[in-house]
């Protein structure tokens, strides 16, 4: 039976270790090496001096700067973990996989079928593996090693035994401003998730620190490493509830090997379109509600403000008049066809043709004909400048606009809104930028007004060689270099999300789903209608005030498609004194609570600190001081909406990025060492879900906790 051992034999076991990442990392500079000299070898085709050099110079050089993207990505921490099987062999699992010169497997990506036992192998079914290593290093060096032995009958005596747990080890690093991989430690009931059959939706549900995103975010690797065709081509879209988790989660999925990601917060999903602020909760509800659907359209069908009531001109012997009445009329009949309305710019200036033919009784008129009668219609200026202001190409943006006109919102709202929310809408429309919630009310407008027309372009033969031979091809800096353009990262096969003509993507991730609203649901719905999803979510975090409302928008959204469930159980980020806290305020206060298990304790206590108003700065500084000084990772100080300003004033001398102010919404999805609540009754106060709010707050700390506020309401009895 072998021994764990320490001193000089783990120096040796990692030494040992450390030979082998070193080969590795020589085949990846080859593998490097091998990419650039594709990349020039397309550059010489250019040289050819025709159009099929062009072309092979475009494909050859995309192919080698992804590939390139790809090793770059993978450099950190390439080699993480060792099989030791019933056979004798050693398979060494890695970002992603590599072949010697000799084209023997030398690295196995971490998603191959080859590396599924890594994460699925227990004690009780060690499915043909002894001894199970993870490497932990830092970039290309291995600073040390994690051993599980599960098959101790067949263990042979010399066997070396290292460590106490890669996993607990992992749980204790410090955290910086960006998500970790936790590709080395994954554990079985994620990889059943992260493994699960590509069609239909895979949904990850369970209470907060269980690795819901982590999890999903290896998902997408994995299915673009085992079906790339699919979707690399159609693309995968990644949703966060905002910027901030955006900006955590950016580096996951290239550590794991993957670059074919877009990556947008909720107010960035429309192109063109970035939106960081949040209406205020009871503006959000109205906004978000599945009532806004009628609103739009009867917006979206409306009379233009400022567009002609009247049209009136001389032809021949004859005065033809359209008043307000027949032009509404004319409105109607042409959006009764069902197309979207600025597809209908021909049909409108056909309809009012036959609106004013209709009233032609002249002589001369009539036996010259309705066809000269529409020439010369369309060739007046009178009638063109009519035609273009009555019906003109709408914007989505423009036609939102119109709401700050009291009385027209009032009339589209007849029935759904009462008159508080018409007025609460209208004095939010005055804001000088756009809100998070409008992005997805701007994009309903989209699709109900339907892209503008593009002009006719000039036929180039030139694009049907393009067309036969490489279809979208593009510079590298488009296809391959990327960039965090609208706040997302745009990159190799991720495609548009702002258009509404095509199908969308081959994906749709969607984390922290129970906070999406009944129209953000249908925003999504349109980028994933022939889409895998996976969806990530917990209903016991849900800011949304309406949980059946988006309940029924979600179904709607994901109608017709098989749905497999995976409920993580364990909370691997909350030491368990910080999660009995949260967990006795959601078993008083939220029915229900998914609560999982806390394996982790560090031996110190939440601190609940009351002060009066006075003292309130003095002891959220004492606060953030004593947990700054204390841990060497981040500090998050969490405030009520509108108080970020002022604690931030009372906080001038410190890193705001190791220690940022956030509101509680803004924590959705991030973890800290130590946070500072402040004013905890505040954040209960703002909402109808203010309670499941502060109960996402909580649970954002790993290793300590502190409360700030002038009262204790919030507390559970």
């Amino acid at each position: 039976m072998p021994d764990l051992i320490s001193g000089q034999a783990v120096e040796q076991e990692i030494k040992h270790e450390q030979s082998v990442v070193d080969r590795v990392y020589a085949r990846l500079e080859a593998a490097a090496e091998s990419a650039k000299s594709l990349a020039a070898e397309g550059h010489a085709r250019a040289r050819l001096g025709n159009e099929g050099g062009l072309v092979e110079r475009d494909a050859m050089v995309f192919q080698a700067a992804r590939r390139l993207a790809m090793l770059d990505a993978a450099h950190d921490g390439l080699v993480f973990g060792r099989l030791d099987m019933l056979d004798g062999a050693a398979r060494y699992i890695g970002r992603l996989g590599l072949r010697d010169a000799d084209r023997d497997i030398l690295l196995v990506d971490w998603r191959a079928p080859a590396a599924s036992v890594f994460y699925q192998a227990t004690a009780q079914d060690p499915a043909g593996v002894v001894r199970r290593r993870v490497l932990q290093s830092v970039a290309d060096r291995v600073l040390g090693v994690e051993d599980d032995l599960l098959d101790a009958e067949n263990a042979p005596d010399d066997l070396v035994l290292v460590g106490e747990g890669a996993l607990m080890a992992s749980l204790m690093r410090s955290r910086d401003r960006t998500m970790p991989s936790v590709v080395a430690t994954i554990q079985k009931e994620q990889d059943d998730a992260i493994r699960a059959p590509q069609k239909g939706v895979t949904i990850i549900s369970g209470g907060p620190g269980t690795g819901k995103t982590v999890v999903a975010l290896h998902r997408a690797a994995y299915l673009l490493y085992t079906d790339r065709r699919r979707f690399e081509g159609g693309g995968v879209l990644v949703v966060g509830p905002n910027a901030v988790f955006m900006s955590y989660i950016e580096r996951v999925l290239p550590s794991l090997g993957e670059t074919s990601v877009s990556l947008r917060a909720l107010g960035e999903v429309v192109d063109g379109i970035r939106a960081s602020r949040h209406d205020v909760p009871a503006v959000a509800a109205v906004k978000g509600s599945a009532r806004m659907r009628a609103v739009l359209a009867r917006t979206a069908s409306g009379p233009v403000p400022g567009a002609p009531t009247d049209f009136r001109v001389f032809y021949r012997d004859d005065v033809l008049r359209l008043d307000a009445k027949r032009l509404g009329g004319i409105r109607r009949s042409v959006l009764g066809s069902g197309q979207r309305r600025n597809k209908l710019g021909a049909k409108a200036v056909a309809e009012l043709l036959d609106a004013l033919w209709r009233q032609v009784k002249g002589g001369r008129a009539l036996e010259r004909g309705k066809e000269e009668f529409a020439q010369t219609m369309e060739g007046s200026r009178q009638f063109s400048d009519f035609a273009s202001s009555w019906w003109p190409i709408l914007d989505a943006t423009e036609v939102l606009g119109w709401w700050r006109d009291r009385d027209r919102l009032a009339a589209d709202a007849q029935g759904a809104l009462t008159s508080a929310e018409v007025d609460e809408l209208v004095e939010s429309l005055g804001a000088a930028d756009l809100s998070i919630e409008d992005v997805a009310l701007l994009d309903e407008l989209r699709y109900l007004l339907g892209e503008p027309p593009e002009p006719e372009a000039e036929h180039d033969p030139l694009d049907d060689l393009y067309d036969d031979l490489v279809p979208e091809l593009a510079t590298i800096d488009q296809r391959v270099g990327g960039s965090r353009a609208a706040g997302s990262v745009s990159v190799p096969g991720g495609r548009p999300t702002g258009s509404i003509e095509d199908d969308g993507f081959a994906h749709v991730l969607v984390d922290e789903a129970q906070d999406l609203s009944p129209m953000q649901w249908r925003m999504l719905a349109r980028r994933g209608r022939g889409a895998s999803w996976t969806v990530v979510g917990d209903a016991s975090q849900s800011s949304w005030p309406s949980p059946a409302e988006a309940s029924a928008a979600r179904a709607e959204a994901l109608a017709g498609k098989d749905q497999n469930a995976f409920r993580m159980s364990t909370n691997y980020r909350n030491s368990a004194e910080i999660f009995e806290l949260a967990a006795d305020l959601a078993r008083a206060r939220i029915p229900g609570a998914d609560l999982p298990v806390a394996i982790r304790r560090t031996g110190r206590e939440p601190r609940l600190i009351q002060t009066d108003l006075a003292g309130l700065a003095d002891a959220i500084r004492e606060s953030v001081a004593r947990l700054a000084d204390g841990l060497d990772g981040t500090v998050g100080i969490v405030v009520p909406v509108g108080w970020s300003a002022r604690v931030d004033g009372w906080l001038v001398e410190r890193d705001s990025r190791r220690v940022p102010v956030l509101e509680a919404l803004d924590t959705k999805g991030l973890e800290f060492d130590g946070i500072v609540i402040v004013e905890p009754d505040e954040i209960v106060g703002e909402s109808e879900a203010g309670v499941r709010t502060l109960y996402v707050v909580l649970t954002r700390a790993t290793q300590q906790l502190d409360i700030v506020g002038t009262s204790s309401r919030w507390q559970p009895r």
